[in-house]
């Protein structure tokens, strides 16, 4: 695979080729707008769910979304934090803190920039539609799991990794339910449910957070404590502490130069790194993933053609730039990618518009965020889990789905669940494609030619054997598929093989094919192949296996077999 660099500002190119218009500079500042309120409260909650305080989910906004937009291969993706990091990002933050997850995204950034250089963007279209849809099920459960805590009010003993002590905590602390947390928990995400039948013009978690912090601020009132953004999260000014979210825009930093788990700077070595490599591939697989999915959503909603390239250069361009002030992972997202396109977007200017509004929310609003309950963000989240597991969508393919596409399915979505992300698209994509050797294996067979079969097979001497193979050589099939043709009865002198069904075969296929090739030698018997495809007949010689008068001969058709096999045997019978 050659290096070679895609064409820069890919979506500004398609942009102008589409022609733009006032129209289309109005649909772009509506869809903006719009896409924008819509990312603020997703922002804030995501990065909570990844362990760090909620503005770095807004710088991730300010600083990732427009250098993706603006390099990117995507006209209409909308980039940001995304729920599908959660479970790959807050192990990240417990073990190495806030100074390693931003060097991890920073890594995975500079691998992603690398996939785009590579022309690595049609490889993802080999993932198994099982695999995507099992590990993003799987992640939706463990974010429902994990927002049970704020949604409820639990007080939780210790940071535990895995789901199942996560599952067994929670449970221990149902006692230290707080009323007031559950019932704006419950109202938030009722609302959440509802609001969709009542109006789509307005955004219903807007409408569920705005009611949240009102219930919230009267059940305190009422003597019933809620937990908020401003108790849990405060940032210092001057040496003074301030509750909820600085208003100001972030600074540059180092990522190592950043806290880590103990609180201290990191320290920044070849081992910090090696260890940070495999959950920044990770970071990255999934962001690419994730972003040319959400590119193929666009096209299809509005008839556009993203460049697969360049979008992993550009989302590997805001991964590397955005870490270094505060951001972390970010990644297209396709909720709101398609709440872009329906608004009247036309080009990656909407893009960035919803920076600009996630910047003047940020600056203007900030104090009034301190007042967000947490169980009102928790709902939110929720129901981002919920639609992101798609549990109708799944029940639906389990099925009418095979047999081996829904082991594949429930194999990923109960690693993902148990242990995590990264063992279980491995593991899913090894099941898929050992399925997929055994199904295509089964479609590669050797048969036994009739005399009847065609014209030139009639009245054939005994010493004559005929045989068909269909379907392609490959490890999986091979040997299989060659061994047939030893078996044929005492006194053969040519077989005949018509190969015209054979698209491909490798090495295993080249090897078998010699074995036999020897056994015919030593019994002194000669081979024929009927009609290879031009690309099997190149590989062929050039491993070596060329014609040899008596034993190896290339033809066309049955007809010319027939008179070679004949001119064989009779020489064999008259020596």
């Amino acid at each position: 695979m050659s290096i070679s660099f895609p064409p820069l500002f890919a979506a500004w190119r398609q942009t102008r080729r589409a022609g733009y218009s006032w129209n289309a500079l109005r649909g772009d500042i509506a869809a903006g707008l719009t896409v924008g309120v819509i990312a603020i409260p997703l922002a804030m909650a995501l990065a909570i769910a990844v362990g760090v305080p909620p503005q770095h989910g807004l710088y991730t906004v300010l600083i990732g979304a427009p250098l993706i937009a603006l390099f990117g291969g995507s006209r209409f993706n909308i980039s940001g934090p995304t729920a599908a990091f959660v479970v790959i990002l807050l192990p990240i933050t417990q073990q190495y803190g806030i100074g390693g997850l931003l060097l991890c995204t920073l890594l995975a950034g500079l691998i992603l920039v690398a996939l785009g250089l590579l022309r690595a963007g049609r490889l993802i279209e080999f993932v198994p539609y099982p695999v995507t849809l099992g590990f993003t099920a799987g992640i939706g459960i463990v974010i429902a799991t994990l927002q049970m805590k704020d949604f409820l009010g639990l007080s939780l003993d210790g940071h535990p990794q895995h789901y199942l002590q996560q599952l067994g905590a929670l449970l221990r602390a149902l006692p230290s339910l707080q009323l007031g947390d559950t019932l704006v928990g419950i109202t938030c995400l009722a609302l959440l449910i509802v609001w969709p039948r009542v109006s789509r013009k307005v955004p219903g978690h807007l409408v569920a957070l705005l009611l949240g912090a009102c219930l919230g601020l009267l059940l305190e009132r009422l003597g019933l404590p809620v937990a908020t953004l401003g108790e849990r999260f405060s940032y210092l000014q001057d040496g003074v502490s301030h509750p909820g979210i600085p208003p100001f825009l972030p600074a540059f930093a180092w990522p190592w130069n950043l806290p880590g788990a103990d609180g201290q700077p990191l320290v920044l070595s070849f081992e910090l790194i090696h260890q940070l490599l495999a959950p920044a591939f990770a970071i990255a697989m999934l962001g690419a993933i994730e972003s040319l999915l959400c590119a193929v959503v666009a096209d299809g909603m509005s008839g556009s053609k993203h460049d697969p390239n360049a979008e992993l250069i550009g989302q590997g361009i805001g991964n590397l730039v955005a870490p270094l002030f505060g951001g972390i992972t970010a990644t297209a997202a396709i909720a709101r990618s398609a709440a872009n396109v329906r608004a009247g977007a036309f080009s990656p200017l909407a893009a960035m518009i919803h920076s600009g509004v996630v910047l003047a929310a940020m600056l203007l609003l900030a104090p009034l965020f301190s007042y967000l309950p947490m169980a009102a963000l928790a709902a939110l989240l929720l129901m981002v889990a919920w639609n992101m597991s798609e549990p109708p969508h799944v029940l639906h393919t389990l099925r009418i789905a095979p047999r081996s596409d829904v082991l594949v399915l429930l194999t990923c979505l109960a690693l993902t669940v148990i242990f995590d992300m990264v063992l279980a698209v491995g593991v899913g994509l090894l099941l898929a494609a050992g399925l997929f050797i055994k199904r295509m294996s089964e479609l590669t067979d050797t048969a036994a030619l009739p005399r009847g079969f065609h014209q030139a097979l009639q009245d054939l001497p005994e010493h004559v054997a005929a045989y068909a193979i269909r379907g392609p050589l490959f490890f999986g099939a091979a040997e299989k598929a060659l061994s047939a043709l030893r078996k044929f009865s005492p006194g053969v002198k040519v077989v005949i093989v018509e190969l015209s069904a054979v698209p491909m075969l490798d090495m295993t296929a080249l090897a078998a094919l010699e074995n036999v090739l020897g056994d015919y030698r030593r019994q002194g018997i000669g081979l024929v192949l009927v009609g290879t495809h031009p690309r099997v007949r190149l590989k062929l010689r050039r491993a070596g296996i060329h014609r040899h008068e008596g034993r190896l001969a290339y033809v066309r058709d049955l007809q010319q077999a027939r008179e070679k096999a004949l001119r064989w045997v009779e020489g064999e019978i008259a020596r």
